[in-house]
């Protein structure tokens, strides 16, 4: 085997395993992961996730976690403790969401 197949052979399957990894990142959350977030007294929170850091309902165009598209994004949520949803304040002025926005 030349050097040329074995360095391509090892970029091709770290390229494969960051794919396969951020497929893993993009997955919905499991019912016992949002089970688990609700115990812990988490609420769901639109509006303030970062983009590609939402935990889900990203809107039209995207799958769930980590899929939203821009900062912000008034249809894409993120848990936060609860009771402190609607006093984040987002660079805009505006306040997190219980609803999407």
């Amino acid at each position: 085997m030349s050097v040329k197949t074995v360095v391509t052979s090892a970029v091709l399957a770290s390229a494969m395993a960051a794919a396969l990894a951020s497929m893993a990142g993009a997955a919905p959350l499991t019912k016992a992961e949002a089970d688990a977030a609700i115990a812990a007294k988490k609420e769901k929170c639109f509006g303030v996730a970062l983009k590609g850091q939402n935990d889900c309902a990203a809107g039209p165009g995207t799958t769930c976690q980590g899929t939203s598209t821009v900062d912000f994004q008034g249809n894409a949520w993120k848990f936060v403790q609860g009771g402190t949803c609607t006093s984040i304040t987002l660079p805009n002025g505006q306040h997190g969401s219980l609803k999407a926005i």
